[in-house]
C-alpha cells in the first residue's frame, strides 16, 4: 500500500468514524484507480478481497483504534464466485451491527469496456473457452445487478478521464465534510444511443422544435451560437427552463442536506446534438447563479444526427 498524501489526509482530520467503502463495479470500468484515490485519501485499502473475508477484515482494521486510520475501502467484485453471492447476507449482518457501508458501483457502456480490453489486451477476469468477450461483460452485469441496485453511488466512466474520476471519488469522500456544494454533472444526451448510466436526474427535451430540420443548422452542433439561439428562442424552451430553475431552487438544497455530495443531471434529446447541449449549458449556467460549479459534458454530440 502507498503511504497516504499528506494533503489529503489533513483534510480528512475532521472526521469522527472511520468510513467503511465497498468499491465495485463492471472489469475495466475504473475500480482500481477509485481505490488508488482513497488510499492517497488516508484509507486502508485492500483489492480483491473476498466477500467471506469482509467482517474480518473490518474487525481487524476499524476496531484497531488506530488514531491514524482515516476509513477503509474494499474492493470486491464477481470474480470471487465461491463467497460473491453471500453479499446480501453479509451487507446486513455489517449493518445490524452499526457498520454503514457506502457502496461505490463503477460502470461503463459495454463498447467502452471492449475497447479497453482491445487496448490493453488483457483478459476479461470472467472470460472462458468459448465465451466471447461481450458475453463475458453481459454475465458480469448479470451478476453485479443487484449490487448496483444497492449501491449509494454509481459512476459512469464511460467518458471520464482518470483526472475527472479521481476529481468524481474526492468529491464523494470530502465534499460534504469540507462544506462545499455537491460536485454537479451536466450531461446531454441522445434518447437514440440511451441515457448515459448512472444519471440521477433526466429531462426529456423532445418536445422542443428540433434544428435538424433546419438546412443551416443541421450539421452544427449545440454549443454554436447559431443553433443555441434558436433553442432558446422557441417559447418551449424559455418555459422549461424558468420552471426547471425553480425545480432546482427546490430540490438542490434538499439533496445537499442528505448529505449528497454528488449529483448528475441529464437532458436528452433525439440524438443528443443539438437541443440537449444547447440547453445542458443554460441549465449549468442556472446551475452557477445558485452557487454550484457544475461540470458539462456531451455524451453524444459527436454521434448525433
Amino acid at each position: 500500500m502507498r503511504p497516504a498524501s499528506c494533503g489529503f489526509a489533513t483534510m480528512m482530520q475532521q472526521q469522527r468514524e472511520p468510513r467503511v467503502f465497498i468499491v465495485t463495479g463492471v472489469a475495466g470500468s475504473g475500480r482500481a484507480t477509485a481505490m488508488r484515490v482513497l488510499e492517497d485519501l488516508g484509507f486502508y485499502c485492500i483489492d480483491n478481497l473476498p466477500v467471506a473475508l469482509i467482517p474480518r477484515a473490518l474487525e481487524l482494521t476499524l476496531e484497531a483504534r488506530n488514531s491514524d486510520l482515516r476509513g477503509v475501502g474494499l474492493g470486491i467484485d464477481a470474480r470471487d464466485r465461491l463467497f460473491f453471492p453471500q453479499w446480501p447476507r453479509i451487507f446486513a449482518e455489517l449493518e445490524a451491527q452499526g457498520r454503514h457501508l457506502e457502496v461505490i458501483f463503477l460502470d461503463a457502456a459495454d463498447e467502452v469496456l471492449m475497447r479497453r480490453y482491445s487496448e490493453s489486451r488483457r483478459p476479461h477476469p470472467l472470460a472462458v473457452s468459448g465465451v466471447s468477450l461481450l458475453q463475458s461483460i453481459r454475465r458480469e452485469r448479470l451478476a453485479l445487478a443487484e449490487l448496483r441496485e444497492r449501491a449509494s453511488r454509481v459512476i459512469e466512466t464511460s467518458t471520464l478521464t482518470v483526472h475527472e474520476l479521481r476529481e468524481t471519488i474526492v468529491n464523494i469522500v470530502l465534499g460534504a465534510e469540507r462544506g462545499l456544494p455537491m460536485a454537479v454533472d451536466v450531461v446531454s444526451f441522445g434518447f437514440k444511443y440511451g441515457p448515459p448510466i448512472g444519471l440521477d436526474i433526466v429531462q426529456d427535451v423532445r418536445f422542443i422544435p428540433n434544428p435538424f430540420f433546419v438546412d443551416e443548422l443541421r450539421p452544427l452542433s449545440g454549443i454554436d451560437p447559431r443553433v443555441r439561439a434558436f433553442v432558446l428562442e422557441q417559447p418551449a424552451a424559455g418555459a422549461f427552463l424558468s420552471r426547471f430553475e425553480e425545480l432546482l431552487k427546490t430540490l438542490m438544497p434538499l439533496y445537499q442536506r442528505e448529505g449528497r455530495s454528488y449529483l448528475s443531471i441529464g437532458l436528452g434529446c433525439t440524438g443528443g446534438r443539438h437541443r440537449s447541449p444547447a440547453l445542458a449549458v443554460e441549465v449549468a449556467a442556472i446551475l452557477e447563479g445558485l452557487g454550484y460549479k457544475p461540470n458539462v459534458r456531451h455524451q453524444h454530440m459527436a454521434l448525433g444526427t
